[in-house]
């Protein structure tokens, strides 16, 4: 799904995409846009996003009105993405591209399809915002 995601977003004449597997809350602060994707585990979402939302918080790292957006893919309910999407806009303040995007176990074709448009949608969010 990740690898759809910028792909799209890069096909949106978008040239600056990065993909990381992880980053440091200091890092967030560098980039335009913050795409997270999650597996919802449990009703929740990983540990380690949330360690990475505490720790930006806890450093005070300036998220505000950068452009935010959620995916991932959940076997029974699905929270994890709607969850990451609720941090970035209630505590960080971020201009988040909704709904999050939810894929119902492994994603086939036109799942892909539709994240290679989130990821266009969400560069085009950050064209029309400069």
């Amino acid at each position: 799904m990740a690898k759809a995601v910028a792909e799209g977003a890069k096909n949106a004449g978008n040239p600056d995409v990065e993909l990381n597997y992880h980053v440091d809350a200091e890092e967030l602060a560098n980039f335009d846009a913050v795409l997270m994707g999650a597996p919802t585990y449990h009703h929740d979402m990983p540990i380690d996003m949330k360690k990475l939302f505490e720790e930006a918080a806890a450093k005070g790292i300036i998220l505000k009105d950068k452009v935010g957006g959620a995916f991932g893919s959940y076997g029974w309910s699905g929270e994890a993405p709607k969850l990451l999407l609720e941090i970035m806009k209630n505590k960080f303040e971020m201009q988040v591209v909704e709904p999050p995007l939810l894929a119902k176990y492994v994603p086939d074709e036109n799942m892909l399809d539709k994240c290679r448009d989130f990821g266009r949608r969400v560069s085009e969010t950050l064209i029309h915002q400069t």
